[in-house]
């Protein structure tokens, strides 16, 4: 009599996980996947051209499979360009620089820039001008550091799970390399991110500071900078090439002969330009104080 349970039976379940997996080898050694992100890249634009993505959703995959070979080093802001408080200046002092850069979070040092000894949030700085007996260390935040070497993925979920948004980039040497934040990391995958800094023009693209100055956006018309200030830019050019500028920023670089970095200076038309903030190879923003001269 058969053996009413033979050796080799399995279960339906079981056959269709085996046939699965048998398919699914067959379309590999038929169709082989990329072997290499460069390829698996084309692959996405290939889906693209084929409307199986969108541009959009191709261009944040690119940016995923680009970060898992990127290190903090890669995306950091250098030590020089880096923003920073001082812990022993004064109130006002700290509440200028905070206004002026727009920034939400700040790295502090005490003696020299070295030397970063916790973190300010600029919404604490309120706690101070309501309690001026307070000590401005009470209000410091942990400073988190990394190396160089750590990877942009591993950093994002450390921060992530850590709930920091901002962490100082040291060298093999242990000396300050630079910071980075949450954003610039999610910058890779997703381009730019739109702040409190980045605002949009259409909302505003003058604003005054608490030191009579103003804070203009280098997208903003030459023809509404002309109005607030009261200026001719744009009107007469000391070059013979005939080139129109819609934008202050791209007079002012055309002026310069090259894209401002942050911390330069330009003086045109009566008016001081100052690099407070550069995104994408152009200006977003300038400090601008009247002098009085024209140029």
């Amino acid at each position: 009599m058969a053996d009413p349970h033979p050796a080799h039976s399995s279960s339906p379940h079981a056959e269709r996980e085996d046939k699965r997996s048998l398919f699914q080898k067959l379309v590999e050694f038929i169709n082989p996947g990329p072997d290499s992100t460069d390829e698996l890249i084309e692959t996405l634009a290939e889906a693209e051209d084929n409307q199986v993505i969108d541009a959009e959703s191709r261009i944040m995959l690119e940016g995923v499979l680009r970060m898992a070979d990127m290190t903090a080093g890669d995306a950091m802001v250098a030590a020089p360009r880096m923003d920073l408080l001082n812990i022993d200046a004064p109130y006002e002092e700290l509440l200028r620089e905070v206004i002026t850069t727009a920034h939400s979070r700040f790295p502090v040092y005490q003696d020299e820039r070295e030397n970063i000894i916790g973190i300010l949030m600029a919404k604490d700085l309120l706690k101070l001008q309501r309690a001026p007996e307070l000590n401005i260390r009470t209000l410091l935040r942990p400073a988190v550091f990394v190396p160089e070497s750590k990877g942009l993925n591993d950093l994002l979920r450390a921060f992530r799970i850590n709930r920091n948004h901002l962490a100082i980039v040291v060298d093999e040497f242990g000396r300050t390399a630079g910071l980075i934040t949450i954003e610039d990391v999610l910058e890779q995958i997703v381009g730019e991110i739109e702040d409190e800094f980045d605002i949009d023009a259409d909302s505003g693209d003058i604003f005054a500071l608490a030191d009579n100055t103003w804070r203009v956006a280098g997208d903003t018309r030459l023809e509404r900078v002309n109005e607030s200030f009261g200026v001719q830019l744009g009107a007469h050019s000391d070059t013979d090439l005939e080139v129109d500028f819609d934008t202050v920023g791209g007079l002012i670089a055309h002026e310069m002969g090259h894209v401002p970095k942050r911390g330069e200076r330009f003086q045109l038309g009566g008016l001081d330009f100052a690099v407070l903030h550069t995104k994408g190879g152009a200006v977003r923003w300038f400090k601008v104080t009247p002098t009085g001269a024209s140029d």
